[in-house]
C-alpha cells in the first residue's frame, strides 16, 4: 500500500489548477487506487454551476475518477517516464449520476483496473460521499508518447 500527498500527485500528474482535481491519494497497489478530492465552496466551477444552488459538474466527477486512475497506470507501469510519457483519457462507458455533489463533500475515488498493462487500461471507478456512491462509470485510458497525439 502506498499514499500520496499533493507534492508526489503533482510530480506525477501534469494537470494544475484548477484542473488538478486530486488532494491525497490515500491506497495505491495493485489492486486499485483510493484518492480523495475535496470538494470546496471556493472551486471556480461553483461561479457558474449553479449559482444560488451549488452543485460540481458530473464531467469534473468523471475527471477526478480518470486522474485516480492515471495516477494507478502510471506508478503500476514499468519504464513509464514522466518526461516522455503521458496517459490519455479515451473513452467513458456505463455512467452514471446517482447524486448531486456540493461543497462541504468529500470524494472518495476508487478506482480498480479491469484490463492493464500494455498502452490501453480499461477501469471501473466509483466516487462516493459519506459511504454513498453518488457516481460510477468504466473508461479507457492510453499511455502515449509526449506529442504523439495527432493536431488534426
Amino acid at each position: 500500500m502506498s499514499a500520496l500527498d499533493i507534492k508526489a500527485i503533482q510530480e506525477i500528474l501534469p494537470h494544475r489548477y484548477p484542473f488538478l482535481l486530486l488532494d491525497r491519494v490515500v491506497e495505491l497497489d495493485e489492486t486499485g487506487v483510493v484518492a480523495l478530492k475535496n470538494v470546496s465552496i471556493n472551486e471556480p466551477f461553483f461561479v457558474g454551476h449553479f449559482p444560488g444552488h451549488p452543485v460540481m459538474p458530473g464531467v469534473l466527477i468523471l475527471e477526478a475518477m480518470a486522474q485516480a486512475g492515471a495516477v494507478m497506470a502510471i506508478r503500476s507501469t514499468p519504464g513509464f517516464d514522466l518526461e516522455k510519457h503521458v496517459v490519455y483519457f479515451m473513452a467513458l462507458e456505463k455512467a452514471k449520476f446517482r447524486r448531486p455533489v456540493v461543497p462541504g463533500d468529500q470524494l472518495r475515488l476508487e478506482v480498480e483496473p479491469l484490463r492493464k498493462g500494455g498502452k490501453i487500461w480499461k477501469m471501473k471507478g466509483r466516487a462516493l460521499v459519506d459511504g454513498q456512491v453518488v457516481c460510477e462509470a468504466e473508461f479507457l485510458a492510453a499511455l502515449a508518447e509526449r506529442g504523439a497525439a495527432s493536431t488534426a
